[in-house]
């Protein structure tokens, strides 16, 4: 059944107030800043801006020679450009056959075109591009639909299935806000600002159309319902994601930039705030991002660009930088390092490897007022080269490259190379033989639950690096397709807890629910030792036959790395055993012993054989972006538990091989 709840803007105090009470939420927002503070403090017009009119082209010219020229060569590949069309069976492919790539290809390539043209014609200012801005103007706005077929679910389920919507191809009556809608309008509305005039000396009707387009499928809708779950959770529960700060990201842009009337302005800037509140009250305390690395510039980063954005729009009276929870938001990303640049712990949808541009790590670390973090994004910055000199991002962003650069040289880099950490409420220890140093065993292991954002049935499993190199891995996420949210998520290998470092009991693996939990979680740190240990039986199906399963991790420093499962089982009706995931070649020199070998090291893996049988199994990566991050082949080591015992106990042992 389609549900759909519509609610203005007026009644908006009331959906706030119930939202509190039924979940407690703290509000950081709307209860430190009223309506009347937006009144009295969101500037009505254009006044804060803080990038040059098109027509201050003294301005424009201060823009670094290099990284102009460079900006104009992107914009000029676009010139005579043949604005891509969506057809409605592109938009069918998805539900047809699952295919999400043709629409989202298509609708990338517009962002690529219009961003490239608008920058080029910005930072040249002859007119030159002012042609095909036109044409790309007119083909979106003849579009019905700026986003992806992958959200048609915004329109409506047959019995919540996201990967079944009411409707397929896109309904010009029933305007939806996605992804792919809000960044489209945004850089939209940021060529509307800078160009409405000179459109107007061709036609008024050009910056009219483009402004009643955006009118018609974001602001209206956006002030007129509630219903869109990124808003207020799935059905207004409060549970929302890195789709909350950015729809509201974009949303926020075109309010600022498109809408004339300041009654309405300040109403919908305040919805705005009311929103975003529920993505700060998801989050837990201690401010890790349970969609995992990979998404947390979308949801953290984009979050602060957000906050950002507020205060430029309310010169720097709407400030919650200092929010201590708003801060440990941020520190997450530098928490969950673990070396080379690119290695981080990538539980739920991240990929093995992920690059993090340095210069927005640097402005959040500006805003919270944290050298590790600024020293880490220099690190990156060095590391990867000088992001800032290109352009091809958002509008907003590259505005940012361009007019608010980042002084490397007033930051010494530094990796964050902790020593150890623990994050109560996510429940996710990691801990390294050396603070400041990437030498020895690095390792980071979970409790939490298989009901997490970008969930993995991961309960109790862990990760292994030595020398800053993978040994045991999360393989990460593949090739986003129908089946990745939707109903087949989990016979999908990588989402499977047999392709994680962890047991399969009874011939089980581990089941995606809400009371999949990890339960008695104990984190013990010493100088010598890091322990942690957690009881993952609940994690289990009730045909697993598991009455308890506690999977424990210890660290001796400088020694060696120890993974130990004590179990009870109800009953023994199939295999059990555990589970290894590695791309180093491993070989069993014997029973008991199994030696893995790295670029530059050799480990001893060691368990009892009169307990456990080895085998290693190979499996090709024929996913092209799993193929990125991993290569051509990951392998699994499997230790089979021989004994039919219901109860017992099992350990692996890992350390440096002698030499």
């Amino acid at each position: 059944m389609k549900l759909r709840i519509r609610v203005s803007l007026a009644v908006l105090g009331v959906l706030i107030v119930s939202t509190i009470r039924a979940q407690n939420y703290q509000n950081v927002i709307t209860t430190t800043y009223s309506r009347g503070d937006i009144n009295r403090w969101v500037v009505p017009d254009h006044g804060w801006i803080r990038y040059p009119a098109y027509t201050d082209r003294a301005a424009w010219a201060k823009v670094p020679e290099n990284i102009r020229n460079e900006g104009i060569r992107q914009g000029e590949r676009y010139l005579g450009y043949a604005w891509p069309v969506i057809k409605a069976t592109d938009y069918l492919e998805f539900t047809r056959t699952g295919n999400r790539a043709v629409v989202d290809s298509k609708v990338h390539e517009f962002s690529n075109a219009y961003r490239a043209l608008l920058m080029a014609e910005l930072l040249e200012g002859k007119g030159r591009f002012m042609d095909d801005l036109i044409n790309g103007t007119f083909a979106i706005s003849e579009r019905t639909y700026w986003g992806h077929s992958a959200h048609f679910y915004l329109y409506g389920t047959n019995n919540g299935a996201l990967d079944d919507p009411i409707t397929i191809v896109p309904d010009l009556d029933d305007p939806v806000i996605d992804l792919g809608v809000g960044d489209i309008a945004a850089d939209l509305a940021w060529g509307w600002y800078f160009l409405h005039e000179e459109f107007d000396k061709v036609s008024p009707i050009i910056s009219q159309r483009l402004k009643d387009e955006i009118r018609r499928k974001v602001l209206e809708p956006y002030y007129t319902r509630n219903d869109f779950w990124w808003m207020y959770g799935w059905q207004g529960k409060g549970n929302v994601n890195n789709w909350n700060p950015w729809v509201n990201y974009n949303v926020l842009t075109c309010i600022l930039l498109m809408e004339d009337d300041p009654a309405r302005k300040a109403d919908a800037v305040y919805k705005n705030l009311a929103s975003v509140d529920v993505f700060i009250n998801t989050y837990p305390q201690d401010g890790s991002c349970s969609e995992g690395p990979g998404y947390w510039t979308a949801a953290v980063g984009r979050f602060y660009n957000y906050l950002d954005l507020v205060h430029q729009a309310s010169n720097g009276k709407i400030d919650i930088f200092k929010n201590e929870k708003v801060r440990e938001m941020a520190r997450y990303i530098y928490r969950v390092y673990i070396s080379e640049g690119v290695y981080y712990t990538n539980y739920s949808d991240a990929a093995h490897k992920i690059n993090r541009a340095p210069a927005p790590i640097y402005r959040i670390g500006e805003r919270i007022e944290d050298p590790v973090m600024k020293s880490f994004a220099a690190f990156l910055y060095k590391l990867a080269g000088d992001d800032e000199k290109a352009l091809g991002g958002r509008v907003g962003d590259n505005l940012e490259v361009l007019f608010n650069p980042v002084d490397w040289s007033s930051v010494n880099p530094a990796e964050p190379l902790i020593s150890e950490f623990y994050f109560p409420n996510w429940d996710v220890v990691i801990a390294r033989d050396k603070t400041g140093t990437t030498d020895g065993f690095y390792y980071t292991a979970k409790g939490g639950s298989n009901h997490e954002q970008h969930n993995h049935n991961d309960t109790g499993s862990f990760m292994l690096h030595f020398n800053g190199h993978p040994v045991f891995l999360d393989v990460g996420v593949g090739t986003y397709t129908r089946e990745t949210f939707g109903r087949g998520r989990y016979d999908i290998w990588t989402m499977q807890s047999n392709y994680h470092n962890l047991p399969v009991v009874n011939g089980k693996g581990q089941r995606a629910s809400g009371a999949a939990e990890a339960r008695d979680s104990k984190y013990v740190p010493s100088e010598g030792t890091i322990q942690f240990s957690t009881d993952i039986a609940q994690a289990y199906p009730a045909e697993a036959g598991v009455k308890s399963w506690v999977r424990s991790y210890t660290l001796d420093r400088g020694r060696k790395f120890t993974v130990r499962d004590r179990y009870q089982l109800t009953e023994r009706n199939g295999e059990t055993s555990l589970h290894f995931m590695t791309l180093l070649n491993g070989k069993i020199v014997k029973p008991g012993s199994i030696r893995l070998t790295g670029e530059d090291f050799v480990l001893d893996m060691k368990y009892n054989p009169d307990l456990s049988e080895a085998k290693i199994e190979n499996i090709n990566i024929e996913d092209p972006k799993l193929e990125h991050s991993l290569g051509k082949q990951v392998n699994r080591i499997i230790l089979t538990l021989k004994k039919s015992d219901l109860s017992g106990e099992a350990s692996v042992e890992i350390s440096e091989a002698s030499r």
